[in-house]
Formats: C-alpha cells, structure tokens, sequence
C-alpha cells in the first residue's frame, strides 16, 4: 500500500533570457488553479494527493503546459528554474495584493528574504501520533532532502557561494522549532506562538517540516517537507518523494526509528541537542548540498551528504520494490552521480558561462523536455 502525496509549486515567471517579471495577478486572474504569493514574481500551483506516482506525473506537468500557454498571451514570457531572484531584483518587494495586511507584515518584517520559490512535499498520515513520529523522522534528516534539490546558487547575477541560497537567506520562523514530542505538545507550543505573537497565524510556522491539516494545530492529516528548492525536473522530484515516502513506509514497520527514543545523543537534552545538530546540518547543506560533511542524529558521527542519501537508498530500495514504486526512486542515482540542479550550474560557470546565459539555457532545456516528457506519459490530460 502506497501513502498519498501531494505537492505545492512555487514558480517564477519571466523571460527567455531569464530576467523575472511579475504577472501572477493576471495568472490567477485568468487561469484556475493557481495562487499567487506574496510577491507578484512567482506563482503557486497545488497537486491533489494521490498514491499513484504515474498519475503525479501528469499533475504535475499539465498545470505548468497550461501556464506556458497562457504566458504566451501575454508577451515572450516563460518559467524560470531556481528558488531565488537569480539574475536581480532583490532590492525591492513587489506586493501582489497591496491590501492584503499579512502581506505586508511579511513584507515589512522579512523584505525579499521570502521572495523565493520552493517545493512542498506533503504525505497523508492521518493518525497525529504516527504523524508527530514520522516529522521527529523527517525533520532530523530534511537536509538530505534539501541536498538533493538545491537550486538556488545565484542572486542578483552572481553566484552566492551557497548551493540553496534560498534556505541560506529564508527566515525559519519561529526562531527555533523544537521537536514535537506528541500531538499535545504541538498544540501547546502552537498556541502559546500565536498568544506571544511570534506566529501571525497558524500558517506562519515557517520550519523545514511542520504537521498540516484542514484546522492546525487540532485536526491534522499530513507530513508538509518544506525544505526543499524548486526542481524542475518532475521524474527527480517524485525520485525524492519516493525517497521519502519509503522512509515512512519504513518507520511504519519499524517505530524504533524515532529519533527522540533511537538517538544515542544524551537523553536529558536530547530534544535540544537533536535541534542543534538538524539546525547546524541544514546550514551545511544550504552552502555544500551533497559535497556538505553532516553530524548524524544517530549519534552524532561525522558523514557525508551523498553517502547518507546512498545508505538511505541502499536501505529503502526493497521497500520501494515491494510496494510497487522501485522504479520512481531510480533517478536519485543520476543526481548522485552528476549532481543536483546547483551543481550543475555551477560547472557552468566554472567553464567560462555567465549566470545569464546558464538561467537561459536552462529555461530552454526545461521547456524542451517538459513537453516531450508530457507528450509520452499524459497523452489524455494535454491542453491543446
């Protein structure tokens, strides 16, 4: 039996050669199915969840052909890769909904730190103490997952010196989000947030996982991954999904793995040391990705990113194979071999190419390959 998953896309819009426009006050305008942000330079799209990778797929891709499409109306517009403003404009917010006042108080408080694009990953676990077990999980080993997708090496036209300069730069709020030790814990803290006013509302829990439901913090029903940069290629997005999902699927089987009680780290301040060592880690990869040295939450030893992921993949492949998913966790390889988007760029550039032209080619081979992947798996779902 396989989880449902869905997922939340965050894109910017603009043009060929890679310089980001604000439109999504007439995308969402004209076409359903899409959200705008904060900023009116990116846009957000939702998948419904599904346990059906091959049906991910398409929902993933059809909504972006649309977009392409409706773009074209409006002038030589297109998407662009990445999570930050690569080639320029971090020097001012571009509100998309002037009258909305969490907007602005986002604005205000965190300028355009938080004007970047990402991916949420969200699996359906209805049970809240399974649900609180599978984030301790999930939330110690989310720079892994972040390692994978990094995306973001560029801002204002230079390289950064960070592979994921989106979760270098973006705020995590509250400023240090413990490791929920049970669904009452996690109402408690949640609550005691919004009476001290360092959450705005239940929404403003910006960490790398956090519990989602239709009422937060009460009723919830999903694992939300936060961390991780936009990846344009949908067969190494549902590669990481599946990496993840496995995981569950394993700690499912196997409750032991709950970092809280299999930490061998001192178990009077294992909580905090647990959040010291994610927090630190999550930094190492923000700037490294997969070439980044990680303490392990095990008990704290010294690894490589690449080799924990090649360790996890080793592990969770049967896992995978039985439940009938093997073959979308195959790709990982391929990232672990030639490495993530960021890597890649960054090659580029150390050849002699500027950031632009390495945005531009970009937006072209995504655009090519997109629509040839589409054409062979969505036959029935393309728009005209």
């Amino acid at each position: 039996m396989m989880l449902s998953k869905g997922f939340e896309i965050e894109i910017y819009t603009g043009t060929h050669d890679g310089q980001i426009v604000g439109l999504s006050d007439r995308i969402t305008a004209n076409l359903d199915g899409f959200v705008r942000e904060p900023d009116s330079r990116n846009v957000e799209y939702t998948t419904a969840p599904l346990c059906s990778y091959e049906r991910l797929l398409c929902d993933l891709l059809v909504p972006r052909l649309r977009l392409r499409q409706y773009l074209k109306t409006l002038g030589p517009y297109t998407l662009v890769p990445g999570g930050t403003l690569a080639l320029g404009g971090s020097d001012r917010f571009y509100r998309s909904d002037p009258a909305n006042p969490y907007h602005a108080y986002i604005e205000r408080t965190y300028g355009t730190k938080v004007v970047t694009a990402s991916v949420h990953i969200n699996i359906g676990i209805a049970d809240p103490e399974l649900l609180m077990r599978a984030c301790r999980l999930v939330r110690v080993e989310a720079p892994l997952y972040l390692a994978l997708s990094a995306s973001s090496p560029f801002l204002d036209g230079e390289p950064t010196g960070f592979h994921s300069t989106r979760w270098h730069l973006f705020p995590q709020t509250p400023d240090r989000v413990p490791l929920f030790e049970s669904h009452a814990h996690f109402i408690r803290w949640t609550e005691e947030q919004l009476e001290l006013g360092t959450m705005q509302n239940v929404r403003h829990l910006w960490s790398s996982v956090r519990p989602n439901g239709d009422c937060r913090p009460y009723n919830l029903n999903r694992l939300e991954l936060r961390i991780c940069d936009p990846v344009i290629d949908p067969l190494a997005l549902l590669a990481i999904t599946a990496l993840l999902e496995a995981r569950l699927c394993q700690l499912m089987d196997d409750p032991s793995l709950d970092p809280l009680t299999a930490s061998l780290l001192p178990a009077a301040t294992r909580n905090d040391d647990l959040l010291s060592l994610t927090l630190a880690n999550e930094m190492a990869v923000a700037r490294h990705s997969l070439d980044a040295s990680l303490r392990h939450w095990q008990d704290g030893r010294t690894i490589k990113a690449r080799d924990w992921i090649a360790q996890l993949y080793a592990e969770l492949r049967p896992i995978a194979k039985e439940r009938g998913f093997s073959c979308f966790l195959s790709p990982l390889q391929r990232i672990l071999r030639e490495g993530n988007a960021a890597q890649q760029w960054l090659q580029q550039v150390e050849t002699g190419h500027g950031c632009q032209a390495v945005v531009a080619q970009a937006i072209q081979e995504a655009q090519q390959w997109e629509r040839e992947l589409a054409d062979q798996t969505c036959h029935g779902s393309l728009v005209a």
